[in-house]
């Protein structure tokens, strides 16, 4: 069982994308519904908030010192100096029922970003969720190419610490993918599937790489922290005693930070956990694998 602390109890219906800015010592994290990014911190525990016009699906940091930003349907350029944001791609078609989902810079300097099926149709039968969502590989001068299609939740980006191996999962269909990576030309090929997990196991969320080349998944139905090794092996499952519901494990330093989910849990489960929602921290159990950054200058 992980000795597990709450940072920041902000009760919301879903945090994600958390995200280390080691150059500025603050953990960065998506406050999805209330179009914010939290930032937290870590060296004089300050907690503070940029707010954005729509929702935050997910991000990554710039060479520039921006974020490049996922909102549900576009991708914006967000300044923290200034607060303000700068249109980057064109929307995504409204009749699709797909937004924007986890996204992250890869080695190759590019935002890597899936998307989710969305219907209104199957909001209260998830299983009704058809197989619409793409992953995109976004370059600094605004292309968007559609690298690989068929997930219902895009989810689970992270790269090894060489840059040679892409890992991808499908949170729906609870399968986790590894792929060859390029990090020259953002090529992947390869495709293979390492593992399928079970709800008891915890399907698979957000994830990070440690540098010794394991994957660490969050286990949102679990309350588990689950590490994968390269092969797929489940090497290790830690209990996350109090966060019955993580939704992305972040390496920072010495420290392991975990966004966690409120929404759709039942009132029994958020009564014996009534910080769910919010921020965690606990000792990092491994070293984190470096993070890239979006190669905009």
């Amino acid at each position: 069982m992980a000795d597990i602390e709450l940072i920041w109890d902000t009760r919301s219906p879903v945090t994600e994308g958390c995200l280390w800015d080691e150059k500025n010592r603050r953990l960065l994290f998506a406050d999805m519904n209330a179009c914010k990014i939290m930032v937290y911190g870590v060296t004089d525990k300050s907690k503070t908030s940029w707010s954005l016009p729509e929702d935050v699906r997910s991000f990554g940091l710039c060479k520039s010192g921006r974020l490049v930003v996922a909102l549900p349907r576009r991708l914006v350029y967000y300044d923290p100096r200034t607060g303000t944001c700068e249109a980057f791609s064109e929307q995504l078609p409204a009749s699709d029922y797909n937004i924007f989902n986890d996204g992250k810079v890869g080695p190759d300097g590019c935002f890597w970003v899936g998307t989710a099926n969305r219907d209104p149709a199957a909001a209260n039968n998830p299983d009704l969720r058809k197989p619409t969502g793409s992953l995109y590989r976004v370059t600094p001068d605004g292309r968007v190419e559609k690298k690989s299609h068929g997930y219902i939740t895009s989810n689970g980006l992270a790269w090894s610490p060489d840059g040679r191996t892409m890992y991808h999962t499908d949170s729906s269909s609870r399968y986790i993918d590894a792929w060859d990576f390029d990090a020259g030309t953002g090529a992947i090929a390869n495709r293979r599937r390492i593992a399928t997990v079970t709800d008891e196991i915890g399907r698979p969320d957000g994830a990070a790489c440690d540098t010794d080349g394991f994957y660490w998944s969050a286990g949102v139905s679990a309350g588990k922290l689950n590490k994968f090794s390269p092969q797929g092996e489940l090497v290790q499952s830690i209990d996350l005693s109090n966060v019955p519901a993580p939704t992305m494990p972040c390496f920072a330093g010495d420290l392991l930070f975990i966004t966690s989910l409120r929404q759709g849990r039942s009132e029994d489960l958020i009564r014996q956990h009534p910080s769910m929602g919010g921020l965690f921290c606990m000792p990092a159990p491994a070293k984190g694998a470096a993070i890239a950054e979006f190669a905009d200058r």
